[in-house]
Order: structure tokens, then C-alpha cells, then sequence
């Protein structure tokens, strides 16, 4: 049965994706914040962009120092990321008070943390105010991931301690499960395997037959 949810609450409806630990250094001083307002924006050049709340610390480290990593982490940082989240690096040091190791930046000076298995440094390309967030635009100067955990541009998922963190919310976490191969058919072969009788649609095939239809009727609507 359907309802009726908050419009607030349309962003949950988006829930599942993965969470960052978003990391900045200014004038010596550092701090870390989880964030789930997080997409990529461009593939060349490569832009990926966070949405931060003025109210946090971490959006003025950004602004001053016009660059952030990406942090990428497992559920070994689990519990780490939802206190992270709790906390003001305004009113303490957070790396020094959960002693997260950290390793140098190879373009930037904001820290990489250990624990993760994929790390993006950005320098800031552009900010907008977008409602009550800023969307810091940050463009990818370095990259690098956790050869078991990531290969060949995909997400390996073999070792459920190397997947990464997704981010439900409030404080509910996942990662990510089977990996699946998907397929197109060939509408032609369908057709053709259709008319003349020796085929049974699979539910896949059914379903891509009907998206196809729908697209045609929509190409005639409109011509129409």
C-alpha cells in the first residue's frame, strides 16, 4: 500500500548510497565530517560535488582552503562515521580524539584516513548556494583505491569487510550485497523468436519488450 511521506523526507527515498568521510586541513588545523550529499558531476573534466550545511566546521575549512578528500569507508568504520557525524570539529579535534590514523595526500594537504578503500582529492572548482547547502564543486586532481576492493572501474564485492559504507540514515548503515550482471535483449530476436513460436518471453524479456513499447508510444505521442 502507498503513503503519503514528508516532503522532507524525499531525499531518504534516495537513501542507499554510499556515505564519504570528508576530510580538510587549514592553517594547520584538520577535521573530518561524513557526508551523504554527495555525486559526480562531470566525467571530463572530473567534478564530483558535496553538499555541506554553512552551520558546519567543515564548510569553512573548505571555503578557506578551496580543497577536501574523499574518503571512501568500510564498516570498520562504522560506529566512527555516525559519531562523526555528532560532534563539531569547531569545539575539538576529531582525528585527534579517535586517533584515526591518516597518510599524506599525494596533491593535496588535507589527510587520507586508513580504513578506507577509496580515496578522491579535489580542489575546489566552484561553489553554489543551493537552499540551505552550499554545493562545493570539487574537480578530482588524485585518485587511488584498494586494488582488492576496487578493479577495472567496478566495485569487486568479494570481501564484504572491503565493501563500502552506504548510508540509510538517521543512524542505519548498509553495504553492498550480490553483484549482478545485467543484459539487454534484442528486440529483433525477441520478435522473431516470438512470431514463430519457439520461445517463452522470460520475465526479463517481457519487461524490456514493454519499456520499448512505451518509449515508441511516447515518440508518437509527442510527434503527434
Amino acid at each position: 500500500m502507498r503513503h503519503s511521506i514528508d516532503e522532507r523526507d524525499a531525499r531518504r527515498l534516495l537513501g542507499g548510497g554510499p556515505v564519504a568521510l570528508i576530510s580538510t586541513s587549514w592553517h594547520g588545523a584538520q577535521n573530518v565530517m561524513p557526508c551523504a550529499f554527495i555525486t559526480p558531476l562531470s566525467i571530463d573534466p572530473p567534478l564530483i560535488g558535496i553538499a555541506v550545511h554553512p552551520g558546519r566546521h567543515t564548510h569553512d575549512m573548505i571555503r578557506f582552503a578551496e580543497e577536501f578528500a574523499i574518503n571512501i569507508p568500510t564498516r570498520q568504520l562504522l560506529h566512527h562515521v555516525q559519531y562523526l557525524g555528532s560532534v563539531s570539529g569547531s569545539e575539538l579535534s576529531k582525528l585527534e580524539l579517535t586517533r584515526l590514523p591518516t597518510f599524506r595526500a599525494r596533491r593535496i594537504d588535507a589527510p587520507l584516513l586508513e580504513g578506507c578503500v577509496g580515496w578522491i582529492e579535489c580542489g575546489v572548482h566552484d561553489a553554489y548556494r543551493v537552499g540551505d547547502h552550499t554545493l562545493f564543486v570539487g574537480k578530482v586532481v588524485a585518485a587511488q583505491a584498494e586494488k582488492d576492493a576496487f578493479d577495472n572501474g567496478l566495485w569487486l564485492l568479494a570481501d564484504p569487510d572491503e565493501r563500502p559504507l552506504h548510508y540509510l540514515g538517521v543512524n542505519a548503515y548498509a553495504i553492498l550485497g550480490d553483484r549482478m550482471e545485467a543484459r539487454i535483449p534484442a528486440a529483433a530476436d525477441i520478435k522473431r523468436d516470438v512470431d514463430a513460436g519457439v520461445a517463452e518471453l522470460t520475465d526479463e524479456e517481457e519487461s524490456a519488450q514493454r519499456d520499448e513499447q512505451r518509449e515508441r508510444d511516447e515518440e508518437q505521442r509527442q510527434r503527434g
